[in-house]
């Protein structure tokens, strides 16, 4: 069965317009994004579209590459003292001469919706559980592979597992549910799962061909992505409430 995350966005996206309508919530989401990665791009786009479809003003500043971490730092911490903006994302990856700790510690608590630093829930996180409660898929007792060590997938949805106890798989072949945020195409092929696998696919790491082995597949469009976005958002009306 492939996941459907725009069925799920679009769940959240509503329960959270009306929300926004029901407590006149003024709310703005400001994009940092550095450099012009095309896929990133896209990441920085389809917020502006969740956006604009609850009625969150949303503002992308861009800037060049080879940005020193000086001209950046002083522009986010002048973004972070506005007090029209609820929400700041700093699209990662940053370029190499960034120091993105520094950088994502510079948001504030207030405004950092991605759970960086604040409360708040990682959208990442927040997707996969929606994503398993949809499907009706505990976790309870499964052997859990998890790809990726990166600061946006690996680590937040490893330390929820952690937190909840979960068994790890350290092989594929042997997982239950594979959950998988590195970002390279085809890196997890047919051979490499068993059959009736669930799989959590973030970084678009997963063969198409292993949809036919799968239990539950995800899409690398239409899939998680949607519906983390539809969890930022969610966060960035989180911080609304809070202020009112």
């Amino acid at each position: 069965m492939i996941i459907d995350g725009r069925k799920i966005s679009e769940k959240i996206l509503n329960r959270i317009e009306k929300e926004i309508k029901e407590k006149k919530l003024k709310l703005k989401l400001v994009v940092i994004l550095v450099g012009d990665d095309p896929q990133s791009k896209i990441y920085v786009k389809k917020k502006g579209e969740a956006c604009k479809k609850i009625g969150v003003d949303f503002e992308l500043y861009q800037f060049p590459k080879n940005i020193n971490e000086e001209d950046l730092a002083k522009k986010i911490q002048e973004l972070a003292e506005d007090k029209e903006i609820t929400g700041i994302v700093v699209q990662l990856p940053l370029p190499k001469q960034i120091d993105t700790d520094k950088i994502l510690n510079m948001v504030s608590q207030k405004k950092d919706i991605e759970g960086f630093i604040s409360e708040n829930e990682s959208p990442i996180v927040s997707a996969v559980k929606y994503v398993l409660e949809e499907y009706g898929i505990s976790l309870e007792n499964k052997k859990i592979a998890l790809i990726g060590k990166g600061r946006l997938v690996g680590t937040p949805v490893g330390n929820w597992l952690k937190d909840n106890n979960l068994i790890f798989s350290d092989e594929t072949e042997d997982a239950d549910i594979i959950i998988s945020g590195v970002g390279k195409r085809n890196l997890i092929n047919k051979e490499m799962v068993k059959e009736g696998v669930i799989i959590i696919d973030i970084g678009g790491d997963v063969a198409s061909e292993v949809e036919s082995k799968a239990k539950l597949f995800t899409p690398i469009i239409g899939g998680v992505g949607p519906v983390t976005v539809a969890c930022l958002l969610e966060n960035l009306v989180k911080n609304g409430s809070r202020n009112i």
